[in-house]
């Protein structure tokens, strides 16, 4: 049993291995780098399966159930729990070994997608669901742990642009899947047990590829490998005393001290004192609204108000998806490259064009079938923009040592939003009409905005996320940064 324990709790650091040459150490971190991010990406986006499957569900369940928009909405609400446990499972994320932690995880959301097929009582799906919503949880903060670790902080927005075109993928796959599942058998209940099984599948592919930290394969702190950081500098970050034979701070491959300032200390002094991660964190909330609101209500509404068949909104949900796995990849390269590590700036532009888009949509006609089809890609595109750059900036802002729970600070804002993307939604359409629904939506937009524009000048390394970022002392870090 205390063996089970050992496995489950993050790994320390191996002694250091000898490589003949640097060019070996390179050929080695790369080939981890590479496994670690791509397990990370296929399984985060298996959770999807078992995640976003309910959504070309749910006009089949009410025909043959008989709930309203309302009921529905209620279940959906179950996501505000799925932020909680992001938030709860950050701080153990942080601490655990993501290899068995995700894969766990995993393993308990395909069993929650089994019970919730099986069952009709609107009791009972809400409290399966709500379960599901919790072990979703298990699934973001190992894959924060993993970037955190495993990629610099000046590549970070890039990363999550990769990583986060797995993700959209599966929540595009699945929609389609689930499109022709109820096509092809009439029967919502196989929309939940097919992704269960794929989920069962993800996690022993879990098992076999995923590892924890550099340093628990004998591997370089990945800032002092990729020449972002000397050893003098990671260990002033870290709090520790500076590695010895280094005095000069010249960049060499010191391996990391396990000693530094207390989990408890980086939490709070990065997170909770740290006012852009409550900045970030409220813009999250409108932005999940936003986000969840055409996620999950979206099919109905293309086929209700827009006259789209049940492929046809299945296949557009699905290009939504499509169409944010594009922007995520596209914004983590713009942030880092054009606008060096500042997230916030690509936040702006990007919401400024969700809110044309929404109005657009909204105001369009039934009878303009493919105008309605690019301007809900064009939402797709552009609300998938802060959806992952919150998130990366909020790994920086946390530091490695706290990603999970940074990102899970975030995360409880952003799935609060179900709430009102779920059960408010439901009850805005059925009391007020989608008309109302749409200006909600349009209000979030602004709002994040608003909010965004005051990080406009928040980069990605600790020098550069102070409240005088925006009039950096001469001589500053920031200062530096800006005239570069």
């Amino acid at each position: 049993m205390s063996s089970v324990a050992a496995a489950l709790l993050a790994q320390p650091d191996s002694p250091p291995r000898p490589y003949p040459s640097p060019q070996a150490l390179d050929s080695d971190y790369r080939y981890w780098r590479f496994r670690i991010l791509s397990a990370s990406l296929v399984g985060y986006a298996v959770f999807y399966f078992v995640r976003t499957n309910i959504a070309v569900a749910l006009p089949e369940m009410q025909k043959e159930l008989g709930y309203t928009r309302e009921q529905l909405g209620i279940i959906l609400s179950g996501g505000v729990i799925y932020g909680v446990s992001k938030f709860v499972n950050g701080f153990l994320g942080d601490r655990a070994n993501p290899r068995y932690f995700m894969a766990i995880g995993l393993i308990l959301c395909a069993l929650m997608n089994v019970l919730f097929g099986l069952s009709s009582a609107l009791v009972l799906l809400g409290t399966f669901w709500l379960l599901n919503n919790w072990f979703q949880g298990m699934g973001f903060p190992p894959c924060a742990r993993n970037m955190g670790y495993w990629f610099s902080p000046r590549e970070r927005g890039t990363t999550f642009g990769i990583w986060h075109t797995g993700h959209t993928a599966g929540a595009a796959l699945i929609s389609v899947m689930t499109g022709y599942i109820i096509v092809l058998t009439g029967n919502w209940r196989l929309c939940f047990f097919i992704p269960a099984a794929i989920a069962a599948a993800g996690a022993a592919m879990l098992l076999w590829r995923l590892r924890d930290t550099p340093g628990s394969l004998g591997l370089p702190p990945v800032e002092v490998w990729k020449r972002e950081e000397t050893p003098r500098q990671l260990a002033a970050e870290l709090r520790q005393p500076p590695p010895p034979g280094n005095a000069g701070g010249a960049v060499a491959l010191d391996y990391e001290s396990p000693r530094g300032a207390s989990y408890l200390r980086v939490v709070v002094e990065n997170i909770f004192l740290n006012p852009w991660m409550w900045v970030i964190s409220v813009a999250n909330l409108l932005v999940y609204t936003l986000r969840y609101a055409t996620l999950n209500w979206g099919p109905m509404y293309l086929q209700q108000m827009k006259g789209m068949s049940t492929v046809a909104s299945a296949w557009l949900h699905a290009g939504n998806e499509v169409a944010g796995l594009v922007s995520a990849l596209l914004a983590g390269i713009v942030a880092d490259r054009v606008f060096r590590g500042r997230a916030g700036r690509v936040c702006v532009i990007a919401m400024v064009a969700m809110t044309a888009a929404l109005y657009l949509f909204w105001v369009t006609p039934r009878g303009s079938p493919w105008l309605l089809a690019l301007l809900y890609l064009t939402m797709g595109f552009m609300i998938y923009v802060p959806q992952m750059l919150i998130a990366a900036m909020a790994m920086n802002l946390g530091t490695k040592r706290a990603a999970g729970a940074a990102v899970g600070l975030t995360g409880i804002f952003g799935y609060l939003s179900t709430i009102v993307s779920g059960w408010g939604t439901g009850l805005l359409a059925d009391k007020a009409g989608w008309d109302a629904v749409f200006r909600l939506m349009i209000g979030c937009a602004v709002g994040t905005v608003a909010l965004m524009a005051l990080t406009w000048n928040v980069g990605a390394h600790k020098d550069e996320q102070r409240l005088t970022s925006h009039n950096p002392a001469p001589g500053s870090g920031a200062a530096r940064s800006a005239a570069r």
